[in-house]
């Protein structure tokens, strides 16, 4: 167990392993998204002290392995990944300058505990 992480009172080892698709299943996930997607991707985890440790995207859906701090709870952080990547592949590649209540991008997602 080299893995272990510590906060002021604590040592933990938190991953999950996550899988979500797009709305409807809609292929989306191909060609320039799919290359800076996995970018981003690990960037708002950095973002929250979390790691994504390993990922696939799949034409229709994507798989995560990120390792959460006990402190934040995963579905606030997998929220926020979500809506933080909706809002950036609305602005980037669907020519929207805003969307901040807008369109859903992401389905809701399943969560299994590793």
């Amino acid at each position: 167990m080299n893995n272990i992480e510590s906060l002021n009172h604590t040592k933990w080892d938190c991953k999950y392993h996550v899988v979500w698709i797009p709305k409807c299943r809609r292929k989306m996930l191909y060609g320039q998204l799919r290359v800076n997607l996995g970018e981003v991707f690990h960037e708002l985890a950095r973002q929250r002290e979390c790691k994504v440790l390993e990922g696939h995207l799949q034409p229709y859906h994507i798989h995560m392995l990120i390792s959460i701090a006990p402190k934040y709870s995963v579905s606030q952080i997998i929220g926020y990944i979500k809506g933080k990547s909706a809002i950036h592949i609305a602005q980037t590649y669907l020519g929207q300058r805003k969307n901040y209540s807008g369109m859903s991008f992401w389905a809701v997602a399943i969560l299994f505990l590793v």
